[in-house]
């Protein structure tokens, strides 16, 4: 199969505030409030897989509001990876110099409460003027990179021929091959179309990273766009976050990697969960999540085992746990 789209309705179709809280009442105090700091924004069809009437429901947990997300934490940053000081032009993070990013949007199907880029929404604009994308996508293909990353936001939440052209202005330069990281098969799995996969494809090379934090996050419209992904021949890795309370246990994080690996798709990294003003009830500590890797690995193959790396706030890109907590005041 992987050939036939979807028969379902928009992709993305959304849950409303009204429904949300029939299940949830307890969150109608917190709702607008955390709205108005970073959307709440649930689609149907994640909305279909999880339990929302139980607090400790790992789906749940991660695009209903909080009440903590309204205090101040201790070690809260606005831009816990270090992005803003790698910017060379907006919509642009150069971290190496064999890639660039590109911030295709600041939009995403459904809105993760852990998201690391939060404090970017409020007030911003979502989407970059034409002016501003033409001056991020040349310097991006002058740039010397080898490889370009189209993030966001999500990418997949702009239009197939928007990709398109930034793709075949990226290749006109230095880029040999881009990189899709993308939530849009997890949380709206009917924006994947065999249209989509095969388009992707005949610009490749071209890889896609999926983000993925929990197996029941793989439902069957999510394995039928996975399907379509690499039908159309496409490579497809998988990033997780390791967030407390939703996979912060060795067997969680087992199952899935083996789910993915049964899918065909390698797991890539862990990351260590982001410092990110709003998400302290996410937070794992570095040891701590050393100690669930470790237990990982000694239950799962190998290709089922993905790097455990951070992202640290001096924006000098990712590092292996183990590595960054050797450094000198780590």
């Amino acid at each position: 199969s992987g050939e036939a789209d979807p028969p379902r309705d928009r992709p993305g179709r959304m849950v409303g505030r009204r429904e949300a809280l029939v299940a949830r009442p307890d969150l109608a105090g917190v709702w607008d409030a955390a709205d108005a700091l970073f959307p709440v924004r649930v689609t149907r069809s994640w909305w279909d897989r999880t339990d929302p009437s139980d607090p400790d429901d790992p789906l749940a947990l991660q695009v209903l509001p909080d009440p903590s997300e309204l205090v101040e934490a201790e070690g809260d940053l606005d831009d816990p990876v270090g992005e803003l000081a790698r910017s060379p032009v907006p919509w642009v993070v150069r971290k190496h110099a064999d890639r660039v990013l590109l911030l295709v949007t600041k939009r995403c199907h459904l809105y993760c409460r852990y998201c690391f880029r939060r404090t970017h929404a409020p007030g911003d604009a979502l989407d970059p003027s034409p002016e501003a994308w033409d001056a991020a996508l040349a310097h991006a293909a002058a740039s010397g990179a080898t490889e370009a990353i189209l993030s966001g936001g999500d990418p997949l939440a702009v239009r197939d021929e928007v990709l398109w052209d930034a793709i075949a202005r990226l290749r006109a330069g230095t880029i040999r091959w881009v990189r899709v990281h993308t939530r849009a098969p997890i949380t709206a799995p009917d924006r994947v179309t065999a249209a989509f996969a095969r388009g992707l494809a005949e610009r490749g090379p071209a890889w896609v990273v999926v983000h993925v934090n929990h197996a029941r996050e793989l439902a069957p419209d999510v394995d039928a766009a996975l399907d379509r992904l690499r039908a159309a021949g496409l490579p497809v890795l998988a990033q997780t976050v390791l967030l407390r309370g939703v996979n912060d246990d060795a067997d969680t994080l087992a199952a899935l990697f083996e789910a993915l690996v049964l899918r065909g798709i390698k797991p890539y990294y862990l990351h260590h969960p982001d410092a990110v003003t709003g998400n302290a009830r996410f937070r794992v500590g570095p040891t701590e999540g050393l100690g669930l890797w470790e237990a990982v690995r000694t239950r799962v193959s190998g290709i089922a085992l993905p790097r455990y790396v951070v992202d640290p706030p001096d924006g000098t890109g990712k590092v292996d746990v183990a590595s960054w907590l050797a450094r000198p005041g780590a």
